[in-house]
């Protein structure tokens, strides 16, 4: 991710007023006159005795999240002024010679490292206590934890299978919000707000609001913002069973500690008027407040060039379903119909995160029709290029083809897409089926389930491969090579597509996929609908074919979204919510689907969190598992 990575508020904060204080007794730097009689004058006009350090303010410990700096500081006074050392478990750091220092972003590895400083002059020293690391999981900042969106948080150490059991945990509080809870919730360790830390859970709902929760502490928000206009209400479902009643806040947004003064949150937000006009906005706002920064909101609205003229973004027939990406200081936003009512067409915007303006459009299906982004509410994918990746849904793909085996006028229904973000943004390669064609017109398409991609993989050959996996309505599994993705061959192979680098046709028995997918570990889980959550092992970048296990419990409509917590390599466990009523969360063995360790209906009615809601996707961070509801977020921990 190309997401900057910045001190909390409160730790900025400190380290100006003893960088302050450190200059105004002589260690920062402003130079001080000996007098006769070896005292000195300070700027204020006083006079300091010479003398040996001393130190007034020690250095602290810390917990910070895992890819961040952390910063420690001491406060000293002496005469002349002193020098300092900072040592890490006892050993000096090269260059660390100033009275605050900041570390490089730091790892799951550095957790316990303890630093000390010494502060010396010429008339003696000073030895600061130890100051000790603790390094926390990483905050949860977009859908499926990165831009691969791999659902995994590989830093978790509470959550342990030996823990994980209805005798020692399950649901602690739920967090009450006004609507339904369609986008994943985010988390960020320790923010500072109104000047205390709080671990903070940010939820969204279809009434447009915006909340953040302390996930420890429950009760109240800290605070809650509307997403909506004067004399504007949430949109109403346009007719479309899909997301009802109302049509609010639908994908998950996306946040940056480092944009604004104390970080942001970025979100799309539908609503109409009194007068039956509708709008999107994209919004940017205050972590710790909830204002609205940079100018905002955003209205969206859009051209693009087409045969004849330019199309343009009609507000009314599009809902902002696919999770927000946040790539390269621009967000990424892709639109998807209510159902498949046209007209409509693929759109893709870029806007600057630093100033709402748009910076990027692309339209997939330009001089066509339908070909929506909707990806089950999984977001745009991206690799270390900046390339995205999805998968479009049913729409016109061109039959007829440029010199480079692109549709010649620019219309890609029903494929998997990779999109050059290096100048503005285009189409650099894609994959469509055999048969795209009758697939879109039987609706059964690729667009139905997310895109993931999978970390670099040496094949039998000692190639290196890069991958990307998805599946859709039809129920294959398609692997695709993301230097080399395939484009279109109309001659199908054995119930299959040579064209792909692999075409698992009955991996899924051919239930159809509304979901995304997650990995860990050299595993790919796959949750189709009405199927068992399933184990596909990836050996010599070959994805198997038939699963290593599979969950006992199946999966209804839409499948399920399965996420993963894992401390390194070890204790995985896959997370996954069943969209019943009442819903249930199953905790399972990583390493044998068919292990459960936990369910929510096993304590009764004391875990039960309510109805089941199809965009479910666990959030699992710091020892919680969060789960959005059609009117909260449920928190599921230790029991006290």
């Amino acid at each position: 991710m190309n997401v900057k990575k910045v001190h909390s508020f409160a730790t900025l904060l400190a380290v100006a007023l003893i960088a302050g204080l450190v200059g105004s007794c002589g260690g920062g730097g402003n130079g001080s006159a000996n007098s006769a009689n070896g005292s000195a004058s300070s700027a204020s006009g006083t006079t300091q005795a010479a003398g040996a350090p001393v130190i007034s303010t020690q250095p602290q410990s810390q917990s910070v999240p895992v890819g961040f700096t952390a910063s420690f500081s001491v406060l000293a006074r002496g005469n002349p002024a002193p020098t300092f050392q900072w040592r890490r478990n006892g050993i000096a750091i090269s260059g660390a010679t100033t009275s605050t220092y900041v570390t490089p972003p730091v790892g799951a590895s550095d957790s316990g490292t303890q630093f000390s400083v010494t502060v010396s002059n010429g008339l003696g020293k000073a030895q600061s206590g130890l100051a000790t690391l603790t390094v926390v999981g990483p905050d949860v900042t977009t859908y499926h934890n990165d831009t691969m969106r791999s659902g995994t948080n590989p830093y978790e150490t509470v959550l342990t299978p030996s823990a994980v059991n209805f005798t020692k945990f399950g649901l602690l509080r739920t967090l009450a919000v006004d609507g339904l809870v369609d986008a994943q919730p985010l988390y960020l360790h320790q923010l500072s707000i109104s000047g205390n830390p709080h671990n903070v859970v940010y939820a969204v709902t279809e009434n447009d609001s915006v909340y953040a929760f302390d996930a420890d502490l429950g009760g109240a928000p800290l605070w809650k913002q509307s997403a909506l206009g004067a004399n504007e209400t949430p949109s109403d479902d346009r007719g479309c069973a899909q997301v009802t009643p109302t049509i609010g806040i639908t994908s998950t947004p996306v946040i940056d500690r480092a944009a604004g003064p104390h970080g942001a949150i970025f979100l799309v937000a539908m609503s109409k008027n009194a007068q039956g006009t509708y709008f999107h906005r994209l919004h940017a706002l205050d972590l710790t407040t909830g204002a609205e920064l940079f100018g905002g909101p955003r209205t969206i609205a859009a051209t693009y060039p087409a045969r004849t003229g330019s199309v343009s973004f009609a507000a009314a027939q599009y809902k902002e379903r696919a999770a927000l990406l946040l790539l390269g200081g621009q967000v990424y936003l892709a639109f998807t119909s209510h159902c498949d009512a046209g007209p409509y067409q693929g759109w893709i915007m870029a806007y600057s995160e630093s100033t709402l303006e748009q910076t990027a459009v692309l339209n997939v299906t330009p001089n066509g029709s339908d070909g929506s982004i909707w990806q089950a509410g999984g977001g745009l994918a991206a690799d270390a290029q900046s390339n995205i990746y999805f998968l479009d849904a049913n729409g016109t793909f061109d039959t007829s083809f440029d010199a480079s085996g692109f549709p010649a006028q620019g219309d890609f229904g029903n494929a998997f897409i990779k999109v050059s973000t290096s100048q503005g943004m285009k189409v650099a390669d894609y994959f469509a089926t055999w048969n795209t064609g009758s697939e879109s017109s039987g609706d059964e398409d690729l667009g139905s389930g997310g895109a993931m991609l999978l970390p670099d993989l040496v094949d039998a050959h000692g190639a290196t491969r890069q991958l990307a996996i998805g599946a859709g309505k039809d129920g294959h599994i398609f692997v695709v090579d993301r230097n080399n993705m395939g484009k279109f061959n109309s001659t199908p192979g054995a119930n299959s597509n040579p064209n792909v680098y692999q075409d698992l046709a009955s991996t899924l028995g051919g239930n159809s996929v509304y979901s995304v997918p997650a990995y860990f570990n050299g595993v790919v889980y796959y949750g189709a609908v009405g199927d068992q959550l399933k184990a596909l092992p990836v050996s010599h970048a070959l994805v198997a074919a038939t699963p290593s296990s599979k969950s006992a419990a199946s999966f209804g409509y839409p499948g399920t979204f399965p996420s993963i917590s894992a401390n390194g390599t070890q204790a995985a466990i896959v997370w996954a919510v069943q969209n019943n009523t009442p819903a249930v969360l199953h905790a399972l063995d990583a390493t044998n689907l068919a292990n459960e360790f936990y369910n929510s209906s096993q304590a009764g009615s004391r875990d039960q969190f309510g109805a089941g809601n199809k965009f479910i996707v666990p959030t699992v961070v710091d020892g919680k598992v969060l789960v959005g509801t059609p009117n909260s977020v449920a928190v599921f921990g230790l029991l006290p």
